[in-house]
């Protein structure tokens, strides 16, 4: 298995692990390579050095491109993960679910869903916070 680093033009970095250089391009040809933050399908692959040997009497070096704890883009989906794990996806009921938390009619939880800009403008009207956030492409399917 090969640890590549790659990019999208947005400039988000990541880590892409395939069997050869051969199943990189086959992945990139056939549409399923995107970036896991914005689901750009450019992406490029960054000059990396898996290996290193600095001497005969020192072991190799293996490098990887992890994003730091601090780094922002990973602060960023750490906390959209936890949003998707807190919270219940009600699609395009969002509207009616958070009015019937909001006036008491169901028991109040964590709701994630669609809502068009006059809706959400019509819920901040009637005292409903709402908030648009939006969710990478990586993280609304089943994460590898």
């Amino acid at each position: 298995m090969k640890v590549i680093d790659l990019r999208c033009v947005q400039g988000h970095r990541f880590e892409g692990w395939f069997a050869s250089d051969d199943d990189l391009a086959a992945q990139r040809e056939r549409g399923l390579l995107a970036c896991p933050m914005c689901g750009d399908a450019d992406v490029q692959r960054l000059p990396s050095a898996p290996r290193l040997n600095l001497s005969s009497s020192r072991p190799a070096v293996t490098s990887l491109a992890l994003p730091a704890p601090d780094d922002p883009q990973a602060k960023w989906l750490r906390a959209m993960r936890k949003v998707m794990a807190n919270t219940e996806d009600v699609g395009e009921r969002f509207p009616e679910e958070a009015r019937r938390i909001h006036y008491g009619e169901v028991p109040a939880r964590g709701i994630r869903g669609q809502a068009s800009a006059s809706e959400a403008k019509s819920m901040a009207d009637e005292g409903i916070e709402v908030m648009a956030l939006p969710i990478p492409p990586a993280l609304k399917g089943p994460v590898q």
